[in-house]
């Protein structure tokens, strides 16, 4: 399973009849994708999440904005409660059949009470939000950054062929481009969240890196 990456984001204080408030506040710096815009799920989850939610939402019917978000979870959304939302924005990522694609890819974000779950927000913060596929940061295989470390063996034919494309110059150079792109689509997101909400700290990481943060910043310098 490829691996994601995740932003993790702590208020300075989260009391809960501020919850609403920083939810609504937070939603609205989301960058949705231009061609499918709007959340499309809704799910609350009271005391943890083995529980049954009480609250679950389709939305892809009919797409929702921060403040109806805000609205429907309204009743429901208390200080033992974590509040999910799913929606789109616009990433590039590289298909070998068809080139470079501006394509909606999947974003989750989690709002957690501070009674939740064992207050769970002290180790995963107010927000969480599941950003995607982490290559579509740090690219595949190595082959992105002021230091490039390419992989060995291909594990699949989809990836030789990958390895097979980016053997080209122009190709690596516009990788790297669109990958640098997406890079400051996600902190120009992160700068405006600490302008919006009152941000304790953030945390930027993913599943397969060490240090996701330095690693997208030494692709941002690349040349």
């Amino acid at each position: 399973m490829a691996n994601h990456a995740y932003l993790n984001v702590w208020c300075k204080d989260f009391p809960e009849e501020s919850i609403l408030e920083r939810l609504g506040a937070f939603l609205g710096t989301v960058p949705f994708s231009a061609t499918q815009p709007g959340f499309t799920h809704l799910t609350i989850h009271a005391i943890d999440a083995t529980e049954i939610p009480v609250l679950d939402q389709d939305l892809r019917s009919f797409p929702l904005d921060g403040a109806e978000i805000v609205q429907m979870a309204g009743d429901h959304m208390h200080g033992d409660c974590s509040c999910e939302v799913h929606c789109h924005w616009d990433l590039w990522g590289f298909d070998p059949a068809g080139g470079w694609k501006l394509e909606p890819r999947p974003l989750a974000i989690f709002c957690n009470g501070e009674d939740y779950d064992g207050s769970l927000w002290r180790e995963e913060g107010h927000f969480e939000i599941d950003l995607g596929f982490e290559h579509l940061f740090t690219g595949h295989a190595g082959l992105l950054g002021t230091r490039q470390r390419p992989g060995g063996t291909p594990q699949s034919n989809e990836e030789a062929h990958f390895l097979e494309a980016m053997a080209w110059p122009e190709n690596l150079k516009a990788y790297q481009e669109r990958t640098q792109e997406n890079i400051r689509k996600l902190m120009g997101w992160v700068r405006v969240i600490e302008s919006t909400v009152p941000i304790e700290r953030v945390s930027i990481w993913s599943e397969g890196e060490e240090n996701f943060e330095a690693r997208v910043e030494e692709i941002l310098a690349a040349r």
